[in-house]
């Protein structure tokens, strides 16, 4: 099973967004996820892993809720 994990920066806030990434990806994949993980972090990170592969990394991607869960989603399907 998939195992996901957002690291988000503390100090610069992002907790919000990391949670609200966290909801859409549980509600998207439920069971069929081992875990959905935040992991603190700081020096402005946002990034999401699949399985350790990094999905989305906010130094090269555009935020994107759907597009982050349909990246995870591809780890997910692969993963099944």
């Amino acid at each position: 099973m998939t195992t996901v994990e957002i690291e988000y920066c503390v100090p610069c806030g992002m907790r919000d967004r990391a949670v609200d990434l966290q909801t859409a990806l549980l509600e998207e994949f439920g069971q069929g996820v081992e875990a959905v993980s935040l992991v603190t972090g700081d020096d402005g990170v946002f990034e999401v892993r699949a399985d350790g592969e990094v999905v989305f990394d906010k130094e090269s991607d555009e935020y994107d809720v759907e597009a982050i869960v349909d990246a995870v989603g591809d780890r997910v399907s692969t993963a099944a």
